[in-house]
């Protein structure tokens, strides 16, 4: 049995083949975040090279005004359900066209204030997932639009990175989701290794090359290198 197994073995490795790519180094996530709405820069909590949760408050536009029609939209709701529930207890005894006025004022209230918190709630801009801050582009007091995306910080992953392989695109039909891919990071001379997870559909008109993804750790975004992949 260990003699079969030691001939499959080499049978496999006889069929495998190793495929030439080279790589970029990019972050798994990133993003560009930008206000919904437009206003004035208020407050900036984070800058370049902060290191952020996922919900962290980053930024806040100027909204002392929508935060007094929120109070002012909850009194409002206070004293509408007060009314509507005073003349639930007599419903029976008052007309109906009179009872659905309080109750159209108590939803009208409800859907007033959820609107006016909708509002404050884009005054703040939030992490969307835990990474780093790797640029500011707006200061305290600088105007942004919602309509012309005033772009104010840029975000990624902290440490999940991905490689971005490139090679011939006559292995197109070799290359499988799955395959080990064996590689050096230019300046290093350890070699990793990692897994092909995606392929990409389509074939760069210009290079020729297809693409596929592996994911790594730890690297800085921008670095490069070059490896084997290792056909099953």
């Amino acid at each position: 049995m260990k003699k079969i197994v030691f001939l499959l073995c080499i049978v496999l490795q006889l069929n495998a083949e190793e495929i030439y790519a080279t790589f970029d180094i990019e972050a798994q996530k990133s993003a560009s975040l930008a206000f919904s709405t437009s206003g004035i820069i208020g407050k900036m909590n984070v800058d370049i090279g902060s290191t952020v949760k996922k919900e962290e408050l980053l930024a806040e536009l100027l909204n002392d005004d929508i935060k007094a029609i929120v109070e002012v939209s909850k009194v409002a709701l206070k004293y509408a359900k007060s009314d509507y529930e005073r003349q639930k207890k007599v419903q029976q005894h008052i007309n109906e066209s009179l009872f659905d006025s309080y109750a159209y004022k108590y939803d009208n209230a409800k859907v007033q204030l959820k609107y006016q918190e909708t509002l404050l709630d884009k005054t703040y801009l939030r992490a969307p997932f835990d990474g780093i801050i790797t640029a500011k582009r707006v200061e305290i007091g600088d105007v942004v639009s919602g309509q012309m995306i005033t772009e104010v910080f840029d975000i990624q992953s902290l440490n999940t990175r991905k490689l971005i392989l490139k090679f011939d695109q006559k292995y197109h039909q070799k290359v499988k989701v799955g395959d080990t891919f064996k590689y050096k990071v230019d300046g290093d001379d350890i070699t990793y290794s990692g897994i092909i997870y995606k392929i990409y559909p389509t074939i760069e008109s210009k290079s020729r090359k297809m693409l596929a993804e592996v994911k790594a750790q730890s690297f800085p975004v921008g670095l490069f290198g070059d490896g084997y992949i290792t056909t099953k």
